[in-house]
This record gives C-alpha cells, sequence and structure tokens, in this order.
C-alpha cells in the first residue's frame, strides 16, 4: 500500500519539531549567556535555523505585534501546527487502519 500522505504529515511534523526545539533551546541559550550571546557560535546557528520561521511569522502577524514578541509567538503558532500535524497525522492512521 501507498502512503504517500502518511510519509508527508510525518516529514512535516518532523521539521516543525526541529524547528520549535531550536527556537526553544535559542530562547533558553540567551537566558544563560545574556549579553554576550551574539558572540556564541551556537547562539548564532540556532539564529540561522530558526530565521526561516522568525521572518515567516513577522510576515503573517498584523505590524501591532512588535519585533520583540516574534520569537513568543513563533513558538505558539509552531506548537499549534505541532498538535495539528499529530491530529492529521493520527487521522491519515485511523483510515488507512494502521496503528501509528
Amino acid at each position: 500500500m501507498n502512503h504517500i500522505e502518511l510519509l508527508l504529515v510525518s516529514s512535516l511534523r518532523a521539521l516543525v519539531e526541529v524547528a520549535l526545539l531550536t527556537l526553544l533551546a535559542q530562547g533558553l541559550l540567551a537566558l544563560l549567556a545574556g549579553a554576550g550571546r551574539a558572540r556564541n557560535p551556537i547562539y548564532r546557528l540556532f539564529q540561522i535555523v530558526t530565521a526561516p520561521v522568525l521572518k515567516a511569522v513577522r510576515w503573517l502577524t498584523p505590524k501591532l505585534i512588535i519585533d520583540k514578541h516574534i520569537p513568543f509567538v513563533s513558538f505558539f503558532v509552531l506548537f499549534w501546527l505541532w498538535i495539528l500535524l499529530a491530529y492529521v497525522k493520527r487521522t491519515l492512521c485511523g483510515i488507512d487502519g494502521l496503528v501509528c
């Protein structure tokens, strides 16, 4: 049987998980590193990984939300997207009669 939809949803959910956990790690590292976080190479790596998500959320949100709050909004958008993809995956497994 061909379950390309399930593979697609699972892959998309994995990408969302990576972005979500990287955003969380970036926030924790910002708390630990303080003002010197801009010189931290790991923090810069996290910035590279999370930049597309932050830009997408900035584009989607109204200008009323200030740039300082975009990482928080991004975290919650990614979290709810992760929940939605889990529901879609569960539904697809139920339709196909699979145990996922």
